[in-house]
Formats: structure tokens, sequence, C-alpha cells
């Protein structure tokens, strides 16, 4: 490791000499140097420490080190505001001059914090950016709020594509079932993706079901979070991957609001409203969402309505209470099938499905509880529960199945789609409950100062899962051909304990899950029923190491243990039998570096390798109804990520920034291990070790230039760039008739976004080009071909008040 290490640091320091061709922007910096310590005088590492300029018109930060000790850097002096925090204490907040001349080291002290501030923190359970970086024993990133306001992100697919080793495949063209796929595994429906919306499950059915049918808006979200190294043993149970934390903004500490709206091309309509504050100690904060306007293709329209309402209370000096209600409802016109190769020759942009419809409502509610335990111990428990319910009707689930005569004989096919033919009722309901609670504490351990973090859940989920066959397009009711109950119990807990000697931190963890799976079949039996029952219990360990030789550099390396329950469905047969069909296992190693090189000046790189104990696929390309799942053995996945940003200040002249952005995600192997055959029906005898695995790209990049000027105006230029993949496990490069199977090419989109500042009326306006030169790309085969959005214009205004 030391030898290692070493190295790093002879190639960082070869970084930092390339980086002194780079133009700075002024040479007259002022260093205010200072230490960060609790009421007993330990230092506190990882204190997060923002200075702003009086008039607003500056902002530096820093990061206190493994000692405790920071530097702040400042352009130009002046009275600034200095807010110091860390998760576990109160802020401390006040103003200093920094002028030219030298300045005592100052030492901050912070208390503890178990008040209403602290819930802020505590209620989103990886919530917080300094937070996150430094708890996380691995690679993390986080999607700043500055950045999706910036970019004026208007999907989740284009959000997440920011982070490095995310891809996010569109569908319908409002991400409103994403596709969300992490250092190479199937993207299809974010099975392999655990999402969470601060720190709280926010798929309907992760145990039983962790499929993506749900999901709300982009705009209701501050900051987006995706932790991909052993920091995963904390939360579960998709740790295969990586975690997404999705986090919503937080109470702001005096009365303010925003409105926004937006208008473009394609129908597109946003109403945006946001409400908050503070009041004698208790807060609130309200959020609602109108967004609407057509999709990808033609004949696709989708509305939605999402509120968040988030109330904070003090209960006690040592407890502090958080409650959160949401609302969100989808009525979509929208397929789920994709294109046959001459459907797409004829009009790629098409959609014979026209009567298809979507209809989604969630509810959903929580309520976190942080309490002091003493003045080195948080207990933070999370008691969550939601209700959705989802329909589609649809005639048609994939490119291979179209309507005939032979399967319908009032049907002449596609001819009479819009007339006779009939239609399948997918209707869904899902009930989720759990408790959550987890304690902080910190304390000594053989004189070196430590961090133990432990926890527990119980989580309840409960699926109604009915098929209806309608006899024409419009039908919303019909024959009953699936009525199934499926239920899941999932008990976890998990202990990791953060050891801090000198530079180093050592994180050791393990988290236990033990699942138990029910399913009735009420049809099965002439009506009479039948129903089986099954379980399974695993253990994940993970350990996490990290150094600190200098402020600004760690270096950190880790392993830890991948775990993706199978689902409900495909464990226990429709005749109630037990499917011998393991869980989902990998060991995740990875080793990289965070730096801050020069000012103005980042990089974090990480490479990493992935080894598939059992990867699960899909036995067909298109599942569906009765789509039976394989184990595909022995997979592997490796490769670098890389992202920079470089900030020039009052460069061409005072009062212009400029800066450059980079996420570049580089995957050379991605490839079917041991001896493996194809699942792709005819070929299920042809071998396919050392193919590549389907939808994963060799190279994914986000590269962005931006400008602010003197004014406030600011512009920026966004590349995103996908590389070819493949349709099947077969590798297959030219289409099929059916669509399903064939190279995805790799293409190259631009976005455009320009933001006005109009400060005398606390208005900005924004206008942004979404696929700037309306290049048309095929994004997916796995249903049939279905193409990536258009290019959309959009223009709008926000007011605060």
């Amino acid at each position: 490791m030391q030898l290692i290490c070493k190295k790093i640091l002879r190639t960082l320091t070869a970084l930092g000499l390339l980086a002194v061709i780079i133009p700075e922007a002024s040479a007259n910096i002022l260093k205010t140097q200072g230490s960060v310590e609790d009421s007993s005088g330990a230092a506190i590492p990882g204190a997060d420490i923002l200075a702003v300029l009086a008039d607003g018109s500056m902002r530096r930060s820093t990061t206190s080190d493994y000692a405790g000790k920071f530097q702040l850097e400042v352009p130009s002096p002046g009275e600034y505001t200095v807010t110091v925090s860390r998760a576990g204490f109160a802020v401390s907040r006040f103003s200093m001059v920094i002028g030219a001349g030298e300045l005592a080291p100052l030492v901050v002290v912070l208390q503890p914090a178990v008040l209403a501030q602290e819930i802020a923190v505590a209620a989103n359970l990886i919530a917080g950016t300094p937070e996150v970086v430094s708890r996380t024993p691995g690679s993390v990133e986080v999607i700043s709020p500055d950045m999706l306001r910036q970019t004026h992100a208007f999907s989740f697919d284009e959000a997440l594509r920011k982070a490095a080793g995310v891809y996010a495949r569109p569908e319908e063209g409002f991400s409103l079932r994403p596709n969300i796929s992490i250092r190479g595994l199937d993207p299809t429906r974010s099975r392999r993706v655990l999402l969470l919306e601060d720190g709280i499950p926010l798929a309907y059915a992760p145990y039983g079901d962790n499929a993506s049918y749900y999901h709300p808006p982009v705009d209701r979200f501050d900051s987006i979070e995706v932790v991909k190294g052993s920091g995963q043993v904390a939360y579960g149970p998709m740790t295969v991957g990586g975690v997404v934390n999705y986090v919503t903004p937080p109470i702001p500490d005096a009365p303010a609001g925003s409105l926004s709206l937006t208008g473009g091309n394609r129908g597109y309509g946003n109403a945006h409203l946001r409400y908050g504050g503070m009041w004698k100690g208790s807060g609130l904060l309200f959020d609602a969402v109108r967004k609407q306007g057509h999709g990808a293709r033609d004949n696709v329209r989708s509305g939605l309505n999402d509120a968040n309402f988030k109330l904070l209370t003090t209960v006690s000096g040592s407890q502090a209470l958080s409650l959160k209600a949401n609302y969100y409802g989808e009525d979509s016109r929208v397929t789920y099938t994709g294109l046959r190769l001459n459907e797409w020759l004829d009009d790629p942009r098409q959609n014979p499905f026209r009567n298809d419809e979507f209809i989604g409502r969630r509810w959903g509610a929580s309520a976190t509880h942080v309490a002091s335990l003493g003045a080195d111990t948080t207990l933070t428990t999370n008691l969550y529960g939601s209700i959705f319910h989802r329909d589609w009707w649809r005639q048609s689930s994939n490119s291979g199945q179209r309507p005939n005569r032979a399967a319908e004989p009032a049907c002449g096919g596609m001819a009479n789609l819009l007339t006779t033919c009939g239609n399948e009722g997918r209707l869904r309901k899902y009930n989720t409950w759990g408790i959550d609670p987890r304690l902080r504490w910190n304390h000594r351990f053989l004189g070196a100062r430590s961090e133990l973090d432990a926890g527990f859940r119980a989580h309840f989920e409960r699926q109604e899962r009915l098929q209806m066959n309608g006899s024409s397009p419009l039908a919303r009711t019909g024959l009953i051909v699936e009525d199934n109950q499926r239920t899941n119990q999932a008990y976890s807990g998990y202990i990791q304990n953060r050891f801090h000697v000198g530079a180093w931190s050592l994180t050791p963890g393990m988290r236990l899950e033990h699942v138990r799976y029910r399913r009735l079949n009420r049809l099965f039996n002439s009506g009479q029923g039948v129903s089986g029952s099954t379980s399974l219990t695993q253990a994940i360990p993970g350990f996490g190491a990290a150094w600190n030789p200098r402020p600004g550099l760690t270096v950190f390396a880790g392993i830890h243990r991948g775990f993706a329950p199978p689902r409900t469905e495909d464990i226990i047969n429709n005749a109630g039998g037990y499917v011998e069909l393991d869980s989902e296992l990998s060991w995740s190693k990875e080793v990289g570096f965070r730096a801050r090189i020069r000012r103005g000046l980042s990089l974090e790189s990480t490479f990493f390798r992935m080894d598939y104990s059992n990867q699960i696929i899909p036995a067909n390309l298109a599942g569906g109804v009765g789509a039976a799942l394989t184990s595909a053995g022995r997979t592997m996945h490796q490769g670098l990520e890389v992202t920079g940003r470089y900030e020039i200040r009052d460069a061409f002249g005072s009062g212009n920034n400029f800066f450059l952005r980079g996420a570049w995600t580089w995957l050379p192997v991605a490839r079917f291990e041991d001896t493996r055959y194809s699942a792709v029906s005819g070929f299920r005898h042809v071998l396919i070790t050392g193919n590549r695995l389907p939808y994963a790209s060799r190279s994914l990049l986000n590269a962005s230039v931006g400008w602010t000027g003197r004014s406030g105006i600011n512009a920026l230029l966004e590349a995103v760039q996908t590389g070819s993949q493949f349709g099947d496990d077969l590798n297959t490069v030219n289409p099929t008739p059916d669509g399903q199977r064939g190279v995805l090419p790799g293409h190259v989109l631009w976005n455009a976004t320009l933001n006005v500042p109009l400060e005398a009326r606390r208005t900005s306006l924004f206008f942004t080009v979404k696929n700037v030169f309306d290049r048309l790309v095929l994004v997916d085969r796995v249903r049939g071909m279905i193409p990536g959005s258009p290019r959309l214009a959009q223009a709008g205004l926000r007011f605060q008040f």
C-alpha cells in the first residue's frame, strides 16, 4: 500500500507541474489559516469552511484535514462572513476582515448540535456535500445544486450523466421510468441500483421488485449523491453497482420562496413553486411542480403533478423531529413497446399504439426523530411508508408482439390496431413501510479517535398484481389472467467503525440481510389458489481505507461485497414452487484519489474492478409476463473513472470567470466469464464466453465549459458522449427484423444554456437547448428500437420572493 501511495504522489506531483502552465487569474492571494476543534480540544476533520464577501460577490470554501487544520484562500481583501459546519455539531457563523496583513491563526470551536439544525443533516441519511465526501470510505460524487440550476437539467437522464461511472438510458422522453446503470451494469428499470430520497428507499419494492416504474421529477431535488465504493455497507439491499441518493432542499433560515415558469417546443410547460422558512425554532418547506409535454415519439404525452411538504421542529433541548409528506400523480399516453426495423426505417419517431395509457399515483410519508444520547452520541430514527398504484394499458409489450388474426380472430393485424384489436392491463398496487434507527458514536479506541455507525431496519412490502385482457384498444377492464399477491419481510443490520490513526482512516464494516418471500396465486388450481414461500440470508462485508498526507489530498482504497436479492416472482414460480435462483453477488474493489492540485483545480480518479459470481440476466430479450431469469455465472467489469474541474477567476478582465468540467468513464472490460451460453431464443447452444455484456459502453463522457460575466450573466456548453453498445449477448452487429438485436451506435449530443439575472427585479431569465443539432439517436433495443429525445428548446423565468 505504501508503494502504491508513493506512486500516486509522484503522479500528483507531475500533474501539479503540468498545472503550472495554466494561467492564474491573480497572484495576490490572501491566506488565512486555522483549526477546528470540539469543546474538549479534539480536532474535527472534514469540517466545511465557507467565506462569503459582504456583498455576496465572492465565495471561497475549504475543508479541515485529519488534524482539524485548514487554509482559506481569498482573492481580494474585505469583510467576509465565515460559516463553519460539520455534521453532529452546531454551525458556527461569524464575520471577519481579511486584509493584506498577516492574521493570527483562527481557532474555531464547534458545539454538539441536537436541535432543529442537526435534523437538516440527519434527516438526509447521506446528505450534505462535505459530509458525504469526508465520511464515505470510497468513491463518491455529488451533483451540486449549482450544477443542476445552472444547466436547468430537464430529466434525470441528463442530470445523472454528470457523474462519472453513471449511464442513464432514456425511454419515453421525460425520464419518468429511468434506466440507470453504474459501471456497466444492465440499466433496465434501474434494477441494480439502490435509489434513496433523503436516505429513505425511493423504490416501491426494493426487495421484491426493484424496478423504476415511478420516479419523481428532477425539479423536486436540490442535489444528487452517488456512492459507489465500500460506503455502501451502510445501505441496502441493492449494493452491487452503487447508491443514488436524491436530496430534497433544506429549509431556509428565513422565509423565502421562488416561482419558476418554463415553456418550450413539443408542448412543454413547467410551473414550479417553492416556499419555506423557520419560525421560532420550527420550519416548513413546500414544493409543488406541474410538468407536461410530448415525449420523444409521436402519440406520446405526459402530464404529472408532484408535491412535497417538510416540517421541522424542536421537541426539546436534546430532540428534534422532521415530518415529510409527498404526492405524485401521472397521466401519460405512452407505449411500452419499441419499433421493428421496418417501422424504424419508415419513421423512427412513430408510435402506432396511440391508445396505450399509463396512470400512476403515489402517496408517501416519513418521520425522522433525532435524539442526543450524550455529547458524543446521536440516535436518528426514520419511520417511512408509501402507497403506489400503477395501471398500464397497452397493446404490445415488445416489437415481437404485434396483433395478428391467429391470436385475435376479430383483429386483422396492425391495420385494425385502433379499432378491433384488444389490449392488456397491467394493474399494480404496492404498499411499503419500515423503521430504520441509526446510531452514531464518537469515541476513542486504544487512544485513537473513532466514529462508530450502526443501524437496524425492519422493512415490509406487499404487491397486488392483476392483469386483465381487454377486447378493444380503449378497454379498461377485461378477462383476468393474473391475480397475484407477493409479500416480503426484510430485516437488516450493519455496523462500521472509522478509526483515525494519524493521516490514516480505516473503516471496516459488516451488513447482514435476511429476506422472507411469499407468493400467492389466486387463479391457480381452478381458482382455489396456491402459495409458496422461502427466505435467504446474506452477510455483506466491506473495508475502506483513506490516507490524507496533506490538506487537499485523499488517497483511498476499498473492497466490499455486492448484493442484490432476486425478485419474488423469480424465486417462487406461479405454482408456488421454489426456483433455485441465488442472489446476485459480487466483489468490488477500487483505488483512487481526490485532490485539489492548486487553486481552482480539483481532480478525482478511481480505478475499479467488479467480479460477479452470479449476475442474473433475462432468459429472453424482451422480458414481460412469464419471462424466466437465469444466472449468467461470472462476469467482470473493470475500468477507470475521472472527474475534474478547473476554474479561472477574473480572467481577461475583472469579473469574467471561466470553468471547465469533465466526467469520463472508461470501461475496457465488461465481459462474460467461465462457460456461458447465449440466452437468445434459437441460439441457446452458442458459447458466448468472453463476449461483451449488453448495454456496457466502453466510454462515457460529460464535458462542459462555462462563463460568468461581471453582471452575472452566465453561459454553458455541454457535450455528452456515449460509446457504442451491443443489444444482446451474441454481440450481434447487424440489426434483426424485430429490432431487438444489433449494435447501438455511439454518439455525441450537445446542450447549451444561457442564464440572465435581473437582480433589481429578483428575477432571472434562462434559455436552454437540449440536443442542439437535433441528432437522431437509437437508445434502446430491449423491447424494440426506441429513439432519444429530439431537439428541445425551452425558455423561462425564476422569480424569488
